[in-house]
């Protein structure tokens, strides 16, 4: 993974002290919380319904072990035991005292993290898929290229102040798994006709209010080409992109508006006009000098295939636990692990000091001291040479993190809801356990396969209901909340946005709801092998919603 060099640590630590300065000013009242708010947002700092809310960036969801350790100290010294992942690829603190940030954010600069550009008008943090650099589907590791774009985006003074939020993603494996087309900018790596390795780019993707699946805006983008590229899609949309309304800043309305032909053209013409003296020129020796960061780790080959298939068949939950909680890996004798952060009765993202602390432990002594953070809210050991995963499994197990449910219908993409947001119109965490209960039985669970349920408390869409599967949106009809579900939605390299049902339920009807939908779902499919997904896709949505709404 990347290390700061003498730059990075200089500029972390001068916003530090920058902030620290500005949280002084505020605790005295010698500035208001109006002329405090854009100073704390673009160091990380929320006011939601209850406190401040810090929020740590973690680029492209990769930590080392000391970082992981340095976030459980975190939450044992400043926050109340815990800290919840975020889709993100994140973490939030929600109960940190206003005065003790500036030394939170010290002392997570001492490990080579920090809260620059996790909120505010401007590019925000990288995103990619989880298992970058270990998947055996990708065709090159896009993590270097996540870091190069970090370093060309942070700081970056046409983009300090943009009209909204800029989100990008990239990705380079066949099963898009970090939802690029949902992104402001979403990039998949790919080869041209000559074999060499460059960039497919996606513009205008987006949810809240308004979702919207990006377009394809180029086909290929040579690597050498990225960031002037992507200098010119931001600086269409610096120029073009509406101040004067917020709901209609995203450059999503943007590319919707005029559309996408129109603003291709825009993007050309802006990329064409650049003169070299403009050019975001990037030396070979520089990508080599990132991308060395990023050199696979020696893996040493063990064994341990024996002993895996051994402790399989004498542990059925453990051989439950494999089959759903194991991914690939491009080495022989490895898997990535994915782990829960989703069990029964907890709220989803949510991690204990000393589950981070588990985590950080394994990650050293069993993953070559690596450790991720998914945009489903869960964590990935990416590296475990297979004779060691019995050893990790009934670590996890002790920790309360072995829930087998990967991709099952309990492992729920969450927001924090009426419970902590203040622009929640419901609460999303205490549905999400009320339909972990109802599906609690796992043999249930792996029947019914992948099942992807999304819950957000409000239109602003922070838990991705508009591409679940299943999507449930928090919503207030004269003082009550009700949950509008949605079928069909999807994440991946086929994205799309779901179809409402229709009216609303009450938060006690839903999981009830649910469960006729998941009957209707296994009465239809053509087999195990068909996804819920799959069967929406080939009978429409009609079956569904007839089953939401027939209590009878």
């Amino acid at each position: 993974m990347y290390r700061y060099d003498e730059f990075d640590h200089q500029m972390v630590e001068d916003r530090v002290a920058q902030f620290r300065g500005q949280v002084e000013r505020r605790l005295s009242g010698e500035i208001t919380e109006n002329q405090f708010k854009p100073l704390r947002l673009m160091n990380g700092v929320y006011l939601q319904l209850h406190a401040y809310m810090l929020r740590i960036c973690i680029p492209y969801g990769q930590m080392s072990s000391r970082q992981l350790h340095a976030l459980a100290d975190v939450a044992r010294d400043y926050d109340k035991g815990y800290g919840h992942f975020t889709t993100r690829q994140n973490i939030q603190f929600n109960w940190v005292a206003l005065k003790d940030i500036p030394d939170v954010l010290a002392k997570l600069a001492g490990v080579e993290m920090h809260a620059n550009q996790t909120s505010g008008n401007c590019i925000r943090n990288t995103t990619s898929d989880q298992f970058a650099g270990a998947a055996a589907d990708e065709i090159e590791d896009p993590r270097p290229w996540c870091e190069i774009i970090r370093q060309w985006s942070t700081f970056h003074p046409e983009f300090t102040y943009l009209p909204r939020k800029f989100k990008i993603a990239v990705t380079a494996a066949g099963s898009d798994r970090a939802a690029i087309r949902l992104h402001d900018i979403g990039l998949i790596m790919k080869a041209n006709a000559a074999g060499e390795t460059g960039f497919e780019v996606y513009v205008g993707g987006g949810q809240g209010r308004t979702p919207h699946v990006a377009p394809r805006i180029r086909d290929w983008v040579s690597k050498a080409d990225l960031l002037s590229y992507l200098e010119a899609v931001m600086r269409v949309y610096n120029r073009c992109g509406r101040r004067d309304n917020k709901y209609k800043a995203r450059i999503k309305i943007l590319v919707a508006e005029t559309g996408i032909e129109t603003f291709r053209d825009q993007v050309e013409a802006e990329f064409a006009a650049q003169g070299a003296e403009e050019k975001v020129a990037l030396p070979q020796e520089e990508i080599d000098r990132i991308g060395a960061y990023f050199a696979p780790p020696l893996f040493d080959g063990e064994g341990g295939a024996e002993a895996f298939e051994a402790a399989q068949a004498e542990d059925r939950e453990f051989a439950r636990w494999c089959r759903i909680n194991l991914h690939p890996h491009k080495e022989e004798g490895y898997r990535s692990v994915t782990i829960s952060l989703k069990p029964e009765g907890v709220p989803p993202g949510d991690a204990t000091e000393s589950q981070m602390r588990l985590v950080a432990d394994l990650a050293r002594d069993y993953s070559l001291d690596d450790v991720r953070v998914t945009h489903e809210q869960n964590l990935v050991l990416p590296h475990v040479g297979i004779g060691n995963l019995y050893t990790v499994y009934l670590a996890l197990r002790s920790g309360g993190l072995a829930s087998a449910n990967a991709g099952l219908i309990t492992d729920m993409i969450c927001c924090p809801g009426l419970d902590y947001c203040d622009l929640a119109n419901a609460r999303s965490i205490p549905l999400a356990a009320d339909i972990q209960t109802a599906f609690t039985d796992i043999q249930e669970q792996e029947d019914i396969g992948e099942l992807k349920v999304k819950i957000s408390g409000c239109i602003n869409a922070c838990g991705h209901h508009h591409v679940g599967h299943i999507g449930i949106l928090g919503v207030d009809k004269k003082g009550e909340e009700y949950y509008q579900i949605t079928f069909g939605g999807r994440a991946d390299e086929k994205a799309q946005i779901g179809e409402i049902a229709g009216k609303g339920l009450r938060q006690d009807e839903v999981p009830a709801a649910l469960k006729r939908v998941v009957e209707r779902y296994r009465s239809v499919r053509t087999g195990k092998d068909e996804r819920f997904i799959d069967a929406v896709e080939r009978l429409g949505t009609d079956p569904f919603k007839e089953a939401l709404y027939d209590a009878d």
